[in-house]
């Protein structure tokens, strides 16, 4: 399963988007600082995110977004 998601960081009103295998290791990834793109903007509340079969469509839909 591929999850594509959205963060938010309330302190500097900023949102991520992104796709990932695992949804819940990705979201500790980012929040300790190991994603170098969004280390700056911590912390970070996940707001939604949704499922796919594979990676392709999972990744189609980040991009759409």
């Amino acid at each position: 399963m591929y999850y594509v998601y959205l963060l938010y960081s309330k302190k500097f009103d900023r949102f991520y988007i992104g796709q990932t295998s695992d949804l819940d290791r990705r979201f500790e990834q980012h929040n300790a600082g190991d994603v170098k793109s969004t280390k700056p903007f911590r912390p970070w509340e996940r707001i939604y995110f949704e499922a796919y079969e594979n990676r392709s469509d999972a990744m189609r839909r980040e991009h759409f977004l």
